[in-house]
């Protein structure tokens, strides 16, 4: 390995405008891997640049950390990725955008629907959920979720 592919923690905070904390905790949580100097201090790829990069954009989309985690296991280790990788991940996570769509444009509708009846409450609400049935499925927000 030559050493201009290795970055400090510091310049990758200042690459990606992620703060060192940040850098750290995504190491603690398994979503980066760095290296160690004989002074114990980190080293990332430089590569690791687009891998937070990646953290940020799969975050503002709405992923959690473990779907995070979950699509950069199939990101290469040590190299930067190539079209074709980042297109297997685009596949994978347009399914679970496109569910959160879903979800979110099915509750959209259903709020105006409630909200349209003026009372906000299932348990007297007679448009929506009369008698409460939803909560004879279970507690939650049974009319969006189901």
């Amino acid at each position: 390995m030559t050493e201009h592919r290795f970055i400090t923690i510091g310049h990758l905070s200042k690459r990606t405008g992620v703060a060192v904390s940040a850098i750290r905790f995504y190491e603690e949580k398994g979503l980066l891997q760095s290296l160690r100097t004989s002074g114990n201090q980190r080293r990332f790829l430089r590569s690791d640049i687009r891998r937070v990069s990646f953290i940020l954009i799969a975050q503002k989309l709405g992923l959690n950390l473990a779907e995070i985690e979950a699509q950069l296991a199939d990101l290469p280790e040590g190299r930067n990725p190539t079209l074709e990788d980042w297109r297997k991940i685009s596949r994978q996570m347009r399914v679970a955008i496109d569910e959160r769509i879903t979800l979110l444009n099915r509750t959209r509708n259903q709020l105006d629907q409630c909200i349209g009846c003026g009372c906000l409450s299932l348990t007297k609400c007679q448009l929506y959920n009369k008698d409460d049935k939803l909560g004879l499925k279970g507690s939650g927000p049974r009319a969006v979720l189901d």
